[in-house]
């Protein structure tokens, strides 16, 4: 398939300090470790940005955010919204990020610089307290949100490789 020319941004957000919160930020990682794509891919940790990512997002042909959605699923439940669905959920203003969010859509789409496709990949939480550590739940569907992205790249032409080594690793391996 022949590679087509792409302005895409992967939007990884949310609150590395609320366990599950950070859930977005931390699918992003795990993609990034797990595949390469071309340079028309943005990957950004938007953290718990709001308005500041406008200049970010303005113009773009795709953008994937990944987040978490209490949605009432199962926590690790993932969650594929797209077009009017991902503003219609952020209006709900369910965390502070998202409240920014909703704004930084509004605005976009004020401007007439809405990306033309909108996809969320949303995390069913299962803990939103004070602390570093993921439940089990999320942590376990981090490599699934990461296949999720890929798949997502794949789907509008874009190559996207699997790494044969982690970033940090130094090619090791187990012996066999």
């Amino acid at each position: 398939m022949e590679e087509r020319s792409a302005n895409i941004l992967v939007l990884g957000v949310g609150n590395l300090l609320l366990q599950d919160e950070g859930a977005g930020v931390r699918a992003l990682a795990r993609f990034q470790r797990k595949y390469e794509t071309h340079e028309g891919v943005d990957c950004l940790d938007g953290g718990t940005s709001g308005m500041e990512l406008l200049s970010h997002i303005e113009g773009r042909d795709r953008l994937i955010i990944l987040d978490v959605v209490k949605g009432g699923s199962p926590p690790g439940t993932v969650v594929r919204l797209e077009a009017d669905e991902v503003p219609a959920l952020f209006r709900k203003k369910i965390s502070p990020h998202q409240l920014g969010l909703s704004d930084l859509l509004a605005a976009a789409c004020f401007s007439g610089k809405m990306p033309r496709e909108l996809v969320l990949l949303g995390i069913e939480p299962k803990a939103l307290d004070t602390g570093l550590d993921m439940s089990t739940e999320v942590e376990g569907c981090m490599e699934t949100v990461a296949d999720m992205v890929a798949d997502e790249l794949l789907s509008c032409g874009v190559t996207v490789r699997a790494r044969t080594t982690m970033p940090g690793d130094g090619g090791a391996r187990c012996p066999a």
